[in-house]
This record gives structure tokens, C-alpha cells and sequence, in this order.
């Protein structure tokens, strides 16, 4: 399977947004012909003050039902249904949780049009900058709680988005549910991510002998307290821990495609999740 992850410069008009997603996503299509397309976190708005993220938000409809939902939603299952291809939504902001916050959610929807996933980000971005200033996702969105994988052709995908990197034991979760390829659309910081974006993503394909593919924000994102920044740098790092595929500064996308071989290889010669379960059982 080719994978493609796309590189947004996302804003606060979530109209512009949709449309450049589509541009690129069709782009990527015609030039590299994926089977799997996947977009970046809070590609619908990013920036912003609380008013306007939660008037994009959209209101999901039951898991299962194959009801209508939003404008973004719709947008995603119908251009899957169009190219017959898989898409990974990224995350966008779905309203519903409790307290009058959000969630930050990804949708994963198969070649026909049916949503394959949801997942809910799990570890909120609550932190201090190096430049002192402060983020506190927790503020507008509620933490989900499920580990969430799917089933895209003959590959196993799991979920996670952007902060989640900092943890390993989410991706030792998704190894332990049967993922080849882990997604991780991402709104990384400027500042963390020169420093850390790509060790943090080499090393978790490392340890779960997994593909990752991170499909990220770059560029100025106009937030109330000011401009913000995010670091772009989207990529596709192979099981061992090679980068395969990179887009750099800018809107675009890169496509790697995915060797199944090498990842049975790989997990065969050094089989690390079979020695951890066999320490476990061992105990202290």
C-alpha cells in the first residue's frame, strides 16, 4: 500500500480549510496514486479563539449508522467514496463532551464511504513553552480513552495524534491490537518540534516495529494570545527507523509505500514484543 500523508497550512475559516485539503488531497492522488490518504490535526481550524473552534466543531453522528454528519465529515466520506481509497481524516473538533468541551477526534473512513474508526485524543497538550507562554488544551477539549485500531486492506492501523508521541505506552498498546502502520497527524510547536519531532518518531517506529506515518500543520496559525507556529515536517519513517518519505517547509504531501515484508522481517529476526511479554511473566 502507498501511503500519503498531506502537509497543511491550516487557519480559522474552516471553509478555506476544506478546500485546501482538497487540492491537496487530490493532488497527491493523481501524482502518486495512495491507497491511503491522511490528513493533519485540527486541520479544519487552527487558531482562533474559543468561539471560533467551537463553531467548527460538528456533532457526529452514532458510530455505525451510516447517518449524514457534518460539513468536514462529509467532505472526508465522500471523497474516500469518490477515489475509492482510504482516507484518515487527521483530527478535527467534534462538540458533545462533557462540560461544553470538545474532543479532539480522527476519523478514518474506508474506499466505500463507511467510517472504519474514531478515536479520541487521548494525552491533552497542557504544557509550558520554552519561550515561557503556556498551552492548555484541556481548557476546550476532554481526553478520550480508547485505544483504537482498523483494518485498511491488508494493513493494520492504529491511532494516535500529536502529543501522544511523548508516550510510549499508547504504541505498545497499538503493537499489542495488531498495528503495522500507526498515523499521527500532528499540530507540532515550532520550538519542540526542531528538537524533537523526528527522534520522538524514529524512536516509537523502533520500538513497535512499526511504520509511522505523521501528516503535520507548518507555518503561522493566528491564536487570541498571538501568532503560533508549527514545525510542518511531515513524514514516513519505516519500522526500522528510517525516514522514507519527508515533505519539508510549505503545503504539499510526500508517499512512501509500505513493505510488508520487511516489517514480518524485522519483527521475525528481533522479535521484541515476544521478549517483553516473556519478562513480564517473569516478574520483578
Amino acid at each position: 500500500m502507498r501511503v500519503s500523508v498531506v502537509q497543511m497550512n491550516p487557519g480559522h475559516d474552516k471553509a478555506e480549510n476544506i478546500a485546501q485539503a482538497g487540492r491537496l488531497i487530490e493532488a497527491a492522488i493523481a501524482a502518486d496514486r495512495p491507497g491511503l490518504v491522511a490528513l493533519p490535526e485540527m486541520w479544519t481550524c487552527l487558531g482562533g479563539d474559543r468561539a471560533t473552534r467551537l463553531a467548527a466543531a460538528e456533532a457526529l453522528p452514532p458510530e455505525g449508522s451510516g447517518a449524514p454528519g457534518g460539513e468536514a465529515y462529509e467532505f472526508l466520506r465522500g471523497l474516500a467514496r469518490r477515489h475509492g481509497i482510504h482516507i484518515h481524516g487527521g483530527s478535527l473538533a467534534e462538540s458533545g463532551a462533557e462540560g461544553g468541551r470538545l474532543f479532539n477526534t480522527t476519523l478514518a473512513f474506508g474506499p466505500d464511504g463507511t467510517e472504519l474508526a474514531r478515536y479520541r485524543k487521548i494525552f491533552l497538550f497542557d504544557i509550558t513553552r520554552p519561550d515561557g507562554t503556556g498551552h492548555r488544551e484541556s481548557n476546550t477539549y476532554a481526553a478520550g480513552e480508547a485505544v483504537v485500531t482498523y483494518q485498511a486492506g491488508d494493513v493494520r492501523v492504529g491511532c494516535a495524534i500529536c502529543y501522544d508521541i511523548r508516550f510510549p505506552e499508547l504504541f505498545l498498546a497499538l503493537r499489542r491490537q495488531g498495528a503495522e502502520l500507526i498515523l499521527l497527524p500532528s499540530a507540532f510547536t515550532l520550538e519542540t518540534g526542531k528538537d524533537h519531532w523526528e527522534p520522538l518518531l524514529r524512536a516509537r517506529a523502533i520500538e513497535t516495529q512499526c511504520w509511522l506515518a505523521a501528516p503535520a500543520t507548518w507555518g503561522q496559525h493566528q491564536e487570541r494570545a498571538g501568532p503560533r507556529r508549527t514545525y510542518g515536517h511531515s513524514l514516513v519513517v519505516d519500522p526500522w527507523g528510517h525516514v522514507v518519505a519527508r515533505a519539508s517547509d510549505g503545503k504539499g504531501w510526500a508517499t512512501a509505500r509500505l513493505d510488508a515484508a520487511l516489517t514480518a522481517r524485522l519483527r521475525r529476526d528481533m522479535p521484541v514484543l515476544e521478549h517483553r511479554d516473556a519478562a513480564r511473566m517473569r516478574g520483578p
